[in-house]
């Protein structure tokens, strides 16, 4: 069985040049292209050749750009227990990443539809277990409520697929979608906290 061309000698020296094609690529998507194995190279001052050694195609390129964000939580590290209020940080700050990130995950989302995709970019589920994070006190107060059913229902209405709508088709501005993605999430923990009575001593 033959051996994948990283992982055969020189292991860092070949880690810091994948490095460098996907810093490269990440770049060009901010610019707005649409790079290519050999512009990525060209821009990272690496020969095709061996680019291709790396990336046999766009997508494996493309694939590849998709930001890694190793956080295992939004949270500050001295997180306020009312679960609106954590969720409301953890929606800032994830809503700001999806800004940071918006030519990336574009492109990640439009690889993740195309027909074949073995392995899309955009199911990682990260954003649903940061949710689920900033939901957990309801734990303990709405033991009856599904954290992680809810978590879903708030990521669907918001990341990068939600804030494509709201700009592209509905025309709100950055801002404005912004605050309509947090509102929304609001709005869903809400609607659930309606729908399950918390224990019988959380009662006001």
């Amino acid at each position: 069985m033959s051996v994948p061309y990283e992982q055969t000698g020189r292991h860092q020296q070949k880690a810091r040049t994948r490095h460098a094609l996907v810093e490269a690529a990440r770049r060009l998507l901010a610019e707005g292209a649409d790079p290519t194995v050999e512009e990525a190279a060209a821009a990272a001052g690496i020969s095709r050749t061996t680019a291709y050694r790396y990336f046999p195609n766009q997508y494996a390129l493309l694939a590849a750009a998709h930001p890694q964000i190793e956080q295992t939580s939004l949270l500050p590290a001295d997180p306020p227990a009312d679960p609106a209020a954590r969720l409301d940080l953890v929606m800032t700050a994830f809503t700001r990443l999806t800004l940071d990130w918006e030519p990336q995950l574009r492109t990640s989302l439009r690889l993740s539809l195309q027909p074949g995709a073995t392995q899309p970019p955009l199911r990682g589920g990260r954003a649903i277990a940061w949710i689920e994070d900033a939901l957990t006190p309801l734990r303990e107060t709405h033991p009856g409520l599904d954290i992680h059913q809810l978590a879903v229902a708030i990521r669907s209405a918001t990341g990068i697929e939600s804030l494509i709508w709201l700009t592209d088709i509905a025309g709100l501005s950055r801002r404005q979608a912004a605050e309509t993605l947090r509102w929304s999430a609001r709005a869903l923990l809400a609607a659930a906290l309606g729908r399950h009575d918390p224990r019988p001593g959380e009662q006001g």
